[in-house]
């Protein structure tokens, strides 16, 4: 399976901070954003690795993952010329993706709680087995969302940002999808604002009956941090549980390391390049634990 993180858009919520940089390279507490959603690729157990960012960002983006070797992951990038919308990922991923099952992640979404990597996986297995898999979460704004509606367990409808929302169910930043989702993609007609909506995307797998759900629990905490105040939310929430737990969440370097993608050598020499903070420290404690 290959794996995509979006990180284009210009991030004009975020103003005057995102006219300088992506806010996919800014911090969230520890560690840059695009850290976060790139942990919940690598916890799927996904090496092949594109990430689309803008023109003008791209090099800052290569600078900081380069080729993805510290990760134990393979790395390459693409241009997204404007944001025409998010199921475009899959045309301008056509040529990486191929004949594989693919997973996108956009790249302002934080995804921490119990049972996470089991869900990732029965998603990956849904891929497999010809079904797209979205992922749900109850919010209190869900007409700033695309939203889906349930009976049960079961997806019969799907909405982008509706004004009268059927449900609370936000869909939120995280699809698995079988193969031939590029061509899919194609078909799509834009909607009026003139974008690929990632909804509509999911609508023709519902329409063919292949569309499952994998709904989080309210012990689940998802971020969208694309405004001021989730990205302090999101840096806060990691801030607590990292100090009372004395761990490091969403660490691609351990992520790595526990799936036997790098080795502890590898793990030791990453550490020494972060030892003046907490995160270097946290490297070398998995390195001195696992002796």
């Amino acid at each position: 399976m290959k794996g995509i993180i979006l990180a284009g858009g210009s991030g004009t919520r975020l103003y005057p901070i995102t006219e300088g940089i992506s806010k996919q390279l800014m911090p969230i507490y520890d560690k840059p954003m695009i850290y976060y959603p790139l942990s919940t690729l690598m916890l799927a157990g996904i090496k092949d690795i594109l990430v689309i960012t803008t023109p003008e960002d791209q090099a800052s983006f290569q600078k900081l993952l380069k080729d993805g070797t510290t990760f134990g992951i393979n790395i390459s990038y693409v241009v997204q010329p404007s944001p025409d919308g998010l199921a475009q990922a899959f045309i301008l991923g056509e040529e990486f993706i191929q004949d594989d099952e693919c997973a996108m992640i956009l790249g302002d979404n934080i995804f921490y709680g119990n049972g996470f990597n089991e869900a990732l996986q029965r998603a990956k297995q849904n891929a497999e087995e010809g079904y797209a898999t979205i992922f749900g979460n109850q919010v209190k704004d869900p007409e700033r969302f695309g939203i889906m509606e349930l009976d049960g367990d079961k997806v019969i409808s799907v909405e982008e940002k509706p004004e009268h929302p059927k449900s609370n169910y936000a869909i939120t930043g995280l699809y698995f999808y079988p193969k031939g989702v590029s061509e899919k993609a194609k078909e799509i007609t834009p909607s009026d604002r003139g974008e690929l909506e990632i909804t509509s995307l999911n609508d023709v797998y519902l329409q063919d009956r292949k569309l499952k759900a994998e709904i989080l629990g309210d012990e689940f905490t998802w971020f969208d941090t694309g405004t001021f105040d989730s990205e302090l939310d999101a840096a806060n929430m990691i801030r607590t549980i990292e100090n009372n737990k004395d761990k490091v969440i969403c660490c691609p370097e351990q992520i790595a390391y526990y799936k036997n993608w790098i080795s502890k050598d590898k793990l030791q020499e990453r550490a020494k390049v972060l030892s003046k903070n907490n995160y270097g420290k946290y490297l070398q404690k998995v390195v001195d634990e696992t002796k």
